[in-house]
């Protein structure tokens, strides 16, 4: 056997155990990170060349939910693990993004990161252990690589913060802020929140941060000198020097002139002149070198834009630092349509729909949390032809699931109880126009669409992006509202921030430099909250408020309860009682195993009344006084009738009780399949007597 080298260090109070050198021993680097019973393991690999023709970094992060870790077999007909859960990928998210700022620029080979969770207990969740887990098998790995860094997770419990908080404390707390680092800043942000304040999210994100930097100090300090291997020296990808100093002179005075416009379209056909002149301009200088010419205008047009936003504080389409775009809304576009809305933020436009249905619509979930079904859902699209390309429509990938993720974080605190409304919720972003912060305009245009749908949400949410230009010698920077595209490309920081009036709903950060200050994140929430406060001014202008009623599309549901002991009477041998109730009344019914009953009609609302009082009148045991709409279903002629109070319950009118005069035959005042109003005056071992009240005429 390999020997296993075991470290240990506590996080938040719990103690953490690394094993490595004991599995996956032909990978790079890899770790298995344990802490109660929930264990992960890590393996990083990366291919000995780089990628011909790449211009990026292609790093591929996944994250494998094994569900024998939670000891379920999974479902489907092949009962494997299949695609990943939208869950999966958000942690899959949630890995790479703070390890990826720390590669060299350059870098072009593959690097492939997995975790796998292998053990999973409900109180400690295996997230952050494969974050942790992801950044000990680079540090230890010969990948080049700028970290350790270290993540947590915050909770805000009665009034006090907790690292990595278990089971019972997330379900109360008011924070679910997800948190990665080095030792020195804050990399990657991702944050739930119950409209808290500034001053509680900042001070999450400094109390993780205390957190992290005591792990990042253990894995640099006992982890790496014990195991590392020494990095390889790669031969990373860079512009030749004289290349790009003769594009620069060249080519320096033509952008100037193609960057003098706030008109996106006129800069882009400027900047595109520029691009194929210079091209031909050196075809048979650098001939073959066309990628790092190119290359060499984008860092150069990069340098320009920055320095005339740090400098002159002028941004690309003319706006201030703290300027949100023109805002224009519209409700209710769509008319068979719930709710429907319409948010357009500059050239950034979302088309959001709404749609309310049975409880039993819900998502149902299959992956290693305790929660199997998923109420309100949330999704974002991102067609090709939002940003004017000629691109088939596919499945959606990794960024539309995070951003719908994110979305739907900033609004879940703010939608009704089930208790209060009883309806599974999914809306739809569909991004009719991008230039940046699509994510933000999805919050904004969902709320409008829920309030037009007439879902009672507790307050409007409204989000805003925030970037940053930050000097790297001097540590000076800026901070800009509502940015754009090409201030998110040519930025340091996407810094995306939802909320109500009251507070925070929802946070992302993302940073292409290696890591934020706290005075950074203090200026860039405040700013947000000056920003999210004017757009949600312009959203109320155009839905003030909730409206008054659903829509005549929208189902309409009763919900009440039964004891569960009865679920079984109005449910019936093979559903028999129930399905007679349905076709009776057109009605659909949802029973709960708590006794909780929901009614929906898609027409008359007495209908679902009807079958309201029939699935109280199995449910209810009868007494005396009690009063029923009954249907004759047997009738003995000298005797009395027979009538159905409720599926599988009679009672009998005697002869005598049929009428005040005296009568020879039942049948003289009723048929079978008349409808009779009786009352109940006896209950005995016999059966149930009734008195005839009237008889309903239709």
């Amino acid at each position: 056997m390999k020997e296993c080298k075991v470290f240990k260090t506590t996080v938040g109070g719990r103690e953490v155990a690394v094993e490595i050198g004991k599995y996956a021993e032909q990978a790079n680097g890899a770790c298995v990170v344990r802490s109660g019973e929930t264990a992960v393991m890590v393996s990083v690999c990366m291919s000995p060349t780089p990628r011909d023709g790449m211009d990026f970094f292609p790093l591929q992060v996944d994250y494998e939910e094994k569900m024998y870790s939670v000891g379920k077999i999974p479902g489907g007909f092949k009962r494997r693990e299949g695609r990943a859960s939208d869950k999966a990928i958000l942690t899959s998210r949630l890995i790479d993004r703070p390890l990826r700022p720390l590669f060299p620029k350059g870098l072009y080979n593959d690097v492939v990161v997995i975790a796998q969770a292998l053990s999973v207990e409900p109180d400690i969740q295996p997230e952050p252990l494969a974050m942790i887990g992801s950044s000990i098998a680079l540090a230890i790995s010969d990948i080049p690589w700028a970290g350790p860094t270290g993540s947590v997770v915050v909770g805000l419990v009665d009034g006090q913060y907790v690292i990595n908080p278990d089971l019972n404390q997330r379900a109360t707390s008011s924070i679910h802020l997800n948190l990665a680092g080095t030792q020195d800043a804050i990399l990657m942000i991702e944050a739930g929140a119950n409209e808290v304040s500034n001053e509680e999210m900042v001070g999450a994100i400094m109390f993780g941060h205390e957190e992290i930097k005591k792990i990042c100090k253990f894995i640099a300090e006992e982890i790496v000198p014990a195991c590392g291997k020494p990095k390889k020296e790669i031969e990373l990808y860079h512009i030749p020097a004289d290349l790009d100093a003769a594009v620069r002179e060249y080519a320096g005075a033509k952008l100037d002139a193609a960057l003098d416009t706030f008109d996106r379209s006129v800069r882009q056909a400027g900047q595109d002149a520029v691009e194929k002149d210079t091209l031909a301009h050196f075809a048979d200088t650098y001939a073959g070198l066309e990628k790092e010419i190119k290359d060499s205008l984008y860092y150069l047009t990069k340098e320009k834009i920055r320095a005339k936003i740090f400098d002159k504080g002028i941004r690309p389409d003319g706006r201030g630092l703290k300027d949100v775009r023109p805002i224009w809304c519209e409700r209710s576009v769509l008319p068979r349509v719930h709710g429907s809305a319409v948010f357009t933020r500059g050239q950034t436009q979302t088309l959001t729909t709404c749609t309310l249905g049975m409880l039993d619509e819900a998502q149902k979930l299959e992956g290693l949390d305790e929660e199997d079904k998923k109420r309100y859902m949330h999704q974002y699209n991102f067609p090709g032809y939002c940003t004017g390309e000629a691109k088939a429509l596919r499945s959606p990938g990794r960024r539309e699931i995070g951003h719908g993720a994110l979305a739907e974080r900033a609004l879940i605190p703010v939608i009704p109880s089930e208790e209060d409304f009883p309806y599974a919720i999914r809306v739809v972003n569909d991004i009719m126009s991008s230039n940046g912060s699509s994510s933000m305009a999805s919050v904004c245009g969902s709320t409008m669409a829920l309030m037009d749908a007439g879902v009672p949400i507790k307050a409007p949410v409204a989000g805003v992006a925030m970037g940053l230009i930050k000097n790297a010698e001097t540590g000076e920077f800026r901070v800009l509202t509502d940015i754009q595209g090409l201030e998110d490309f040519l930025g340091d920081m996407d810094f995306k921030v939802a909320g109500t009036e009251k507070g925070i709903t929802a946070i992302q950060m993302d940073i292409k430099i290696k890591g934020i200050s706290e005075e950074i994140m203090h200026t860039a929430i405040n700013q947000a909250n000056e920003g999210r406060k004017f757009i949600l001014s312009k959203m109320l202008e155009c839905v003030p408020e909730v409206a008054p009623e659903l829509s005549p599309y929208a189902p309409k549901i009763i919900s009440f309860n039964i004891p569960v002991d009865k679920i079984g009477d109005v449910v019936g041998k093979q559903g028999k009682v129930i399905n007679k109730i349905i076709e009776e009344t057109g009605v659909k019914i949802d029973i709960e195993e708590d006794g909780s009953v929901h009614i929906a009609t898609f027409g008359d609302i007495a209908q679902a009344e009807r079958a309201k009082a029939i699935v109280l009148s199995i449910a209810k045991d009868p007494e005396v006084g009690d009063m029923f709409i009954a249907e004759v279903v047997r009738i003995l002629p000298k005797v009395g009738a027979f009538c159905e109070l409720a599926p599988g319950k009679d009672g009998l009118i005697h002869i005598s009780r049929l009428s005040d005069k005296r009568i020879n035959n039942v049948e003289e005042v009723v048929n079978i399949g008349d409808k009779a109003k009786v009352e109940i005056i006896k209950i005995g071992e016999k059966g149930i007597d009734l008195k005839l009240l009237e008889i309903i005429k239709d």
